[in-house]
Parts: C-alpha cells; sequence; structure tokens
C-alpha cells in the first residue's frame, strides 16, 4: 500500500511537469508561477472527493518575478508571501509568523527557514529528515544548506557539558 502510494506520488509529479512541458511547446515560452498553480489546483480539483491528501508549495520567478502558491488536495490555491506545508505546519508558522520581515536578507530568511523548520520538525513526531533550504531568483534555483534537523537541535539549543564535581567510588561485585 505505501509502495503504490509513493509510486502514485511519482507518477502525479511526473504528469504535472509533462503538463508543464506541453503548456512551454504549445505557448513557446515557460509556464508562469501563477500559470503553474492554476494547472496543479485544476489537476487536483478534478479528483476532489477522492481521498487525496496533497499540501503543495509552488515557488519560481518568471517575468513577473517572484511567486509564491499553496494548493490544497481540493484544488484550492492561496498567493502568499509565505507557506508551511504538513502535520508540523503550526509550529512553523508560529516561527515564521514572529520572525518574517519584507526586507530579510537571503541570509537571514535562510536561517528563519531552517528554524521553521527545526521547530516542525522537533515537535512534531510525524516530521523529520534533512532540512533543505533553497533560494529562488531570476536565475534559477541555489542551494543553500541541508541540515539533519537532529544536528539543528544542538545548534539552537548547545548542550552545556558540566564538570564531574566527585568522582564516581567503585561499588564493589559480590
Amino acid at each position: 500500500k505505501d509502495f503504490g502510494f509513493l509510486y502514485f506520488g511519482r507518477v502525479g509529479h511526473f504528469f504535472f511537469v509533462i503538463q508543464c512541458r506541453l503548456h512551454e511547446l504549445a505557448n513557446k515560452r515557460r509556464i508562469s508561477v501563477t500559470g503553474a498553480s492554476k494547472l496543479l489546483a485544476n489537476i487536483l480539483y478534478s479528483y476532489r472527493g477522492m481521498g487525496l491528501s496533497v499540501g503543495t508549495m509552488i515557488a519560481g520567478w518568471d517575468e513577473k518575478g517572484p511567486g509564491l502558491y499553496y494548493v490544497d488536495s481540493e484544488g484550492g490555491r492561496l498567493k502568499g508571501n509565505r507557506f508551511s506545508v504538513g502535520s508540523g505546519s503550526p509550529y512553523a508558522y508560529g516561527v515564521l509568523d514572529n520572525g518574517y520581515r519584507y526586507d530579510l536578507s537571503v541570509e537571514e530568511a535562510a536561517e528563519l527557514a531552517r528554524r521553521a523548520i527545526y521547530h516542525a520538525t522537533f515537535r512534531d513526531g510525524a516530521s523529520g529528515g534533512v532540512a533543505s533550504v533553497y533560494h529562488v531568483g531570476p536565475n534559477g534555483w541555489k542551494k543553500l544548506s541541508g541540515d539533519d534537523v537532529g544536528e539543528l537541535h544542538y545548534h539552537y539549543y548547545p548542550v552545556e557539558v558540566a564538570a564531574v564535581e566527585q568522582e564516581m567510588a567503585e561499588v564493589p561485585v559480590a
């Protein structure tokens, strides 16, 4: 069952990529971020009520500049400047809402993203893995970091090693 779900996810991804490529071939230009989000929303809308559980962010840069959309299982679509997707989202939103400013530098934004992902994975048992942070710009994607979320815990909450105040006494074996 899980393998089928993963396989279906791959097929769905490839179907979406092919649809975007067909748009490019037919129109002699790449699909816009808005167009890609609408295409995905239309695909998901046609399968509404069938038990799909999808939460997706479409991020990109086109001739109109940066674009970020959230698309849900029912084909709902929102444009915004920050989103979190998944079961750890409430924890990530707490960090994002507190730390987001429009004028963040790339480094500050990447650190905010890492911190939001860390808190989502630390507080949510179903989340975890690697926090991969990318920067999307007019010249494409650039991977900024890929941190194991377990290691991020020690980055944000360093453990102080207490000095041993007394030696342990040997316990005789009976």
